[in-house]
């Protein structure tokens, strides 16, 4: 299913932002942050940028105002086949239709769990959760069950969850007690030894090493087959975050792609095209302990009353289905290349190569403005996310989906080439000269 980019004559339009402008001051004063999510808020974005959305069909949304724009990004990286994409929709509405939540499992569950564990072709058990944030903190609790140890490695350029043990150790601390921050360290990406400096700090203290297989970049030779040995060695649990990898690298996920073998895994809504699903796999031995078949103390591993949805597990499997029958992955690969050597390209003919770069997988690439002296710039952000809307793309990352067609790609490259023209003169003459608004924020930041 692929979406044609609109004509110039259609995109080409200034656009108008009254209606956001009218609606932002009313979700300010019923919602903290003016949105449910802090990475839409408006800090993240230009003033210049539309304030929210109103549908989306593949790679295309509307705003509240009418304006249309690529999309890039899709939906914090959980749109994976495209908005509304028409065979999942359609099975999510007809469990939809038969009740969405019961007094005892849904067939649709079991169903489920066959066929992720079967295209994953790895772990053995699988526990479904709302969220890949709330499956990754069920690996966490699992683990320290498992090994009787507090203490949790995370990697410090990574944020694999929105709970205590991963924002304490951020700017972003406040309500959570210094007890709990202590419980989480830290290591670097792509720095093993820092990884063996963690171990030695807390001899036969730490319950699990949770990363995921990319950051800003990927990984470096051995690097997380390194990780998965040092845990083995100092017997903490390997847990690998595919919340951002897994339905993107490889039809298997990242452990597939890079020959890893986690004791768990996790995954987010991108298994089920945005839908509220994510999925905790592992080890049985180890899974085992959230449910009723051992001896041990219980752990209450992840529960809720509707738990997720039966439209849920229905829009999973039929995502999962055109994942097997229609070479999704082979499509991220080649639109993400596409686009990666466009934008290099225009980076290079702007004369803004050393300032503007893009990193990543071709299937979820991101890019790093800097400034004159080469330091990352928010004031620089802000201007090429002004520039994009003002050719009606939205790009906070590169994040392609399966809806994207070549000319999609084609027509940001060309607008992103024309953005990185106002980004080369405002390195020459000041951003202020050319940015509408502040800049954009660091999202856990301490204060406002």
């Amino acid at each position: 299913m692929t979406t044609h980019a609109p004509s110039a004559l259609e995109l080409g339009r200034a656009q108008a932002y009254s209606h956001s402008d009218e609606l932002r001051p009313l979700a300010h004063a019923l919602i903290p942050g003016g949105s449910h999510s802090y990475a839409k808020a408006d800090d993240q974005f230009p003033t210049l940028a539309p304030g929210f959305i109103e549908r989306g069909h593949g790679c295309h949304v509307w705003d509240v105002d009418g304006n249309q724009f690529i999309e890039y990004g899709m939906g914090q990286d959980m749109i994976t086949l495209g908005h509304g994409y028409a065979s999942v929709a359609q099975a999510a509405a007809r469990a939809m239709l038969d009740g969405t939540a019961f007094l005892r499992p849904s067939s649709r569950e079991v169903a489920c769990a066959r066929a992720f564990l079967d295209l994953l072709d790895g772990p053995a058990m699988v526990k479904f959760a709302r969220s890949g944030s709330e499956a990754t903190t069920a690996a966490v609790k699992l683990a320290r069950a498992w090994t009787g140890r507090d203490l949790v490695g995370i990697c410090a350029e990574q944020a694999c969850s929105s709970d205590d043990w991963v924002i304490g150790r951020t700017p972003m601390a406040a309500g959570i007690p210094q007890v709990v921050r202590g419980l989480t360290v830290g290591f670097r990406f792509n720095d093993a030894e820092s990884v063996r400096w963690m171990f030695a700090r807390h001899p036969g203290r730490v319950a699990c090493l949770v990363i995921e297989a990319m950051s800003t970049r990927e990984p470096c030779g051995d690097f997380l087959r390194e990780v998965q040995r040092l845990c083995a060695a100092h017997g903490a649990l390997f847990i690998l975050d595919e919340s951002r990898t897994g339905f993107r690298y490889h039809l298997g996920g990242a452990q597939r792609l890079y020959g890893l073998t986690p004791d768990l895994s996790t995954f987010g809504n991108g298994m089920a095209n945005g839908f509220g699903l994510g999925a905790l796999a592992g080890r049985r031995e180890i899974m085992e302990r959230g449910g009723l078949e051992h001896e041990h103390d219980r752990v209450l591993l992840l529960s809720s009353a509707p738990g997720p949805e039966t439209s849920a597990f229905a829009a999973a499997m039929e995502t999962m289905r055109v994942y097997r029958e229609e070479a999704v992955i082979e499509a991220l690969y080649r639109l993400g290349e596409r686009l990666r050597n466009g934008v290099q390209d225009a980076a290079r003919a702007a004369g803004v190569a050393e300032y503007f770069s893009v990193a990543g997988n071709p299937t979820h690439l991101t890019y790093v403005t800097r400034d004159a002296l080469g330091q990352p710039s928010p004031a620089l952000r802000a201007l090429f996310l002004q520039e994009l809307a003002r050719r009606c793309v939205l790009a906070p990352s590169l994040v392609v989906s399966f809806s994207h067609h070549p000319d999609d790609i084609d027509w940001t490259v060309e607008a992103i080439g024309e953005a990185l023209v106002v980004y080369r003169r405002a390195l020459e003459d000041g951003v202020d000269r050319y940015l509408v608004g502040p800049p954009v924020k660091a999202m856990l930041r301490r204060f406002n």
